[in-house]
């Protein structure tokens, strides 16, 4: 399969690394990004020797979320076709969850936004003392959409989970580990050295009861998560029609301090 925006290598007969390829925009996801990642993580269901699959960002960050910049033909579509294109984040971050083989972030730099969904939809995450997380939707006057807000409460709980996607706050690599988003914090010359070493614990173990394990947890964790989480692409809908998302944006551009209406 021909990717433009990630590489998939097969770093050892049982791990492969999927690499998001897009250095010079900090792995910002668009539409064909975000297609190529549930793409890969597809094709994958038929692989029954890779056991264990890293994800990980070229260059400085992990991801930094939705590409601001990118107004392509996805997002100019009649109301009725932009409500379902705007699910390939939903999508990419399903098909991440469904993989049977094991998944590990390797985390560098910033996962923001739909980049700390993905991050978060993975089993585990190993992460450079460098790495932070950040919703920064809420500055730009949106929800947060991809599922992605169950995935962190379960990870963070409910008071930690308002702090990051109500307040913005942007936190490092030494309280992700302590709250739990983290599983390991290594120095950022080690990252994918250490996350090769957790791949090849998991692909050891026998991948039947390792899989079935993984899928059980999932479903037991995430039961609820289809019947609420279906309407965040409507909220972002209408969050984006508001006036306070014209000032939102505005000021995110100019970095000047914005008044709220609620209109």
């Amino acid at each position: 399969m021909n990717f433009r925006h990630i590489k998939v290598e097969q770093t050892s007969p049982a791990v492969a690394t999927v690499i998001f390829n897009r250095p010079a925009k900090a792995n910002a996801l668009h539409y064909e990004h975000l297609a190529e990642i549930e793409a890969a993580a597809l094709a994958f269901r038929d692989d029954a020797k890779t056991r264990a699959v890293i994800f990980t960002g070229a260059g400085a960050h992990f991801s930094s979320g939705a590409d601001l910049t990118d107004g392509g033909d996805a997002y100019r579509a009649p109301l009725v076709q932009r409500r379902r294109r705007m699910r390939i984040g939903e999508r990419c971050v399903s098909a991440l969850m469904q993989m049977d083989q094991i998944t590990i972030a390797a985390w560098n730099g910033a996962a923001m936004g739909g980049g700390a969904c993905i991050a978060t939809a993975l089993d585990f995450r190993v992460g450079a003392d460098d790495c932070f997380m950040q919703y920064p939707e809420i500055d730009i006057g949106v929800n947060l959409m991809w599922r992605g807000l169950p995935l962190l409460v379960r990870l963070v709980g409910a008071a930690r989970a308002k702090r990051l996607v109500i307040g913005g706050e942007r936190i490092q690599a030494n309280t992700l580990l302590a709250w739990g988003v983290l599983d390991e914090q290594v120095p950022g010359k080690r990252l994918l050295e250490a996350a090769r070493e957790m791949a090849d614990r998991y692909a050891a173990k026998p991948p039947i009861a390792a899989q079935m394990i993984k899928q059980s947890v999932n479903q037991i964790a995430g039961a609820l998560d289809a019947a609420i989480m279906h309407m965040d692409v409507d909220q972002n809908l209408l969050a984006a029609s508001s006036n306070d998302r014209r000032t939102a944006i505005e000021a995110y551009l100019a970095k000047t301090t914005p008044t709220f209406t609620g209109n």
